[in-house]
């Protein structure tokens, strides 16, 4: 193995937005704003279950599923043990929204952000083409919600909120996005780390810096064993959905999308196809991990609901492309 085939410009940027993600979950601003959002449920399991899923399909498109899943997932086991709810079916719900709101921008999630640059789409242009399978999938999430279930509705404790931070990381955010719209990725690597490092240490510190070595090992493995492997998706833009779903469930998302946008697949296939393949098995995405580790449930449990919302996706994907 050698490092040369780590692209680093796609690791510089992911860990880049690894920062700005950490900087805004320790700013407080999920923990500030969820207690009002679940004020507005008003006591309805249904409605309080939209609004959580809304709430974690907005942030994993900007701050990436797995730090949504994070953020999410210990004040969901929370809400489920006071309120009484259903924990298993609300964090295997969670994570299929993760997943599903990490797909609409560039930079939801890893594989969004290899194809992104590999392939030089703009950000508005990614986020418009995936735009209608995204809304498809979410829509499907409302088949899922509880019918009638009532709950009291509990105080929850304060959060503080540091506004520093909240400030600091959005416009870090802003600028990583105009950075690597522009092709500056060492630059926007460099800008946050440099900021934070000044204003703030503890996201550059708190940072999974073990998670970014994980993807580097990633690029090597996967780059090395697409050039000994002889490869060949499907030519039609349905067969690229359908192998690399197919692919995404055995490998992961993250390395299937390493491994095929080495070849010449289309990106808008190739992106609705990991996208899609981060639902199902836990295999397909690392949000599916978190959520299954921090919501402690049964791996049983998980698939009850994932697998079939998986064969629902990739119909309505495969469907979508060949009419």
């Amino acid at each position: 193995m050698t490092p040369g085939l780590v692209d680093w410009k796609s690791l510089a940027f992911i860990t880049a937005l690894m920062l700005t993600s950490k900087g805004l979950e320790l700013s407080g601003v999920f923990g500030r704003l969820a207690p009002r959002l679940i004020a507005l449920s008003r006591g309805s399991e249904a409605r309080l279950t939209l609004i959580l899923l809304l709430m974690i399909a907005l942030s994993s498109a900007f701050i990436m599923n797995d730090t949504a899943m994070l953020v999410f997932i210990p004040l969901i086991v929370e809400l489920s043990r006071f309120l009484g709810l259903n924990r298993a079916r609300l964090v295997v719900l969670s994570a299929i929204a993760a997943n599903v709101g990490s797909a609409l921008t560039p930079i939801g999630n890893p594989q969004n952000i290899i194809i992104w640059k590999n392939y030089g789409v703009g950000f508005l242009d990614f986020t418009l083409h995936m735009m209608p399978f995204v809304s498809i999938w979410f829509g499907a999430l409302l088949l899922a919600l509880p019918r009638g279930g009532r709950f009291d509705l509990m105080p929850m404790p304060p959060v503080a909120l540091r506004s520093h931070l909240l400030v600091l990381s959005a416009i870090l955010l802003a600028s990583n996005i105009a950075l690597a719209e522009t092709g500056h990725y060492y630059i926007a690597f460099l800008l946050t780390s440099g900021a934070y490092l000044i204003a703030d240490r503890e996201p550059f510190m708190a940072v999974d810096w073990a998670l970014v070595m994980t993807f580097a090992f990633i690029f090597i493995d996967f780059r090395e064993l697409a050039l000994l492997l002889p490869l060949h998706p499907p030519c039609s833009e349905e067969g690229v959905v359908l192998y690399s779903t197919l692919l995404s469930q055995v490998i992961g998302n993250v390395p299937a999308t390493v491994l095929l946008s080495t070849k010449e697949a289309l990106w808008l296939p190739l992106a609705v196809g990991v996208n899609a393949g981060g639902v199902g098995f836990i295999t397909g995405s690392l949000a599916n991990l978190i959520a299954v580790r921090a919501g402690r449930i049964s791996l049983q449990d998980f698939h009850r609901l994932s697998v079939p919302y998986f064969i629902l996706f990739v119909a309505t994907s495969v469907v979508a492309f060949a009419f």
